[in-house]
């Protein structure tokens, strides 16, 4: 018999009670994987030099930094938050990594300061979001401006350009045999740990209950405050390490550097299937949802669209994602409120 569960905001959870194929494929996630290889195939067949080895590489490096940065920000935003902060951060850590490097300090410390820039502004943010009370909205544009504004301060219009050659080869290089940058390595391994940390572990199911219902999940023995405050760390501190990598990659430290990625970021999270609500998503749809935006935005620039087309289809499909969602839901409640359909048990045999 299906049962059913009713948090504190009203929100439904069934049991599992349908196959594992389909819980598995028909779902958000899976539609946006399947979308994802329609426009492949698509695209290699009718766009000329698309699977070209060159194309690829160039992808993979564009939506790397996004790649990074969607990790932590779907563990934020499942909770019900939101970082608006982590653009202005890249280009925080790009600045930092210049100046140090400019002023003779070896790489590597400069890469280490800029690290532990990102823990301190995401420690920052966590402070005011878990222990002043503050919503995470309000807090994260305003370290936007404050992480931007000390990246120009520092730096002003200037930018820093002579970094060792060694890395900046290497953030372009590709793996021996491969039109695959190495900077794919690094995004593995942390998918591999936020994939654990999330799905099968009893830090993740608190990220869960904390977006479904924050009272419920404290009374259930989640340290709510804690989690957040751990969460926004992470995602200071891995947006740090992709401003070290979009600096390296472009071999320039700039404090613009990275404007507006934020919003890129949170377009694929939420296109990925993540409730901008909290308690929902999955990491697998949101890597998938990254790589479709790069994929579409790789097609309409060989195909001659400019960069404007571009940003309105992807803030549609973004809009559309939202209103399917939406929808969705709707029709989830108005399926729940109908109860399932009554059984009657047969009679015992005498």
């Amino acid at each position: 018999m299906t049962t059913t569960t009713t948090t504190s905001s009203g929100r439904v959870i069934r049991d599992y009670d349908q196959t594992l194929w389909r819980r598995i494929l028909i779902n958000r996630e899976f539609a946006i994987i399947g979308l994802l290889v329609l426009v492949v195939l698509v695209s290699v067949v009718s766009i000329r030099g698309f699977a070209q080895p060159i194309t690829v590489n160039y992808l993979l490096l564009d939506v790397a930094p996004i790649l990074l940065i969607a990790l932590p920000m779907t563990l934020v935003m499942i909770t019900g938050e939101i970082d608006l902060s982590v653009g202005s951060m890249v280009g925080l850590a790009s600045v930092v990594t210049g100046v140090l490097t400019e002023s003779g300090a070896p790489f590597e410390v400069a890469a280490l300061a800029a690290l532990a820039v990102g823990v301190i502004g995401g420690a920052f943010n966590g402070f005011l979001v878990t222990v002043v009370g503050l919503p995470s909205l309000a807090v994260t544009i305003g370290t936007l401006a404050l992480f931007r504004g000390l990246a120009v301060g520092l730096l002003g219009t200037t930018a820093v350009t002579d970094f060792p050659e060694m890395w900046t080869a290497l953030a372009k290089a590709k793996i021996a045999g491969t039109t695959i940058p190495y900077i794919v390595i690094p995004f593995l391994i942390l998918l591999a740990i936020f994939v654990v940390m999330l799905h099968f572990t009893p830090f993740g199911r608190g990220i869960y209950a904390i977006g479904l219902s924050k009272d419920a999940a404290r009374f259930s023995g989640v340290h709510v405050e804690r989690t957040k405050f751990i969460l926004f760390m992470l995602s200071g501190v891995v947006a740090a390490f992709a401003g070290i990598f979009y600096t390296l990659r472009f071999g320039s430290a700039r404090g613009d550097n990275a404007t507006g990625l934020e919003l890129q970021v949170i377009a694929a999270v939420v296109l990925g299937g993540v409730s901008v609500f909290g308690g929902r998503g999955h990491l697998h749809g949101v890597v998938a949802a990254v790589l479709l935006i790069g994929v579409l935005g790789s097609v309409l620039r060989l195909a001659g669209v400019t960069s404007d087309v571009i940003n309105i289809i992807t803030g549609g499909l973004l809009i559309f994602s939202v209103v399917a969602a939406s929808v969705f839901a709707w029709v989830q409640r108005v399926r729940a409120k109908a109860g399932p359909p009554l059984r009657v048990a047969a009679s015992p045999a005498p």
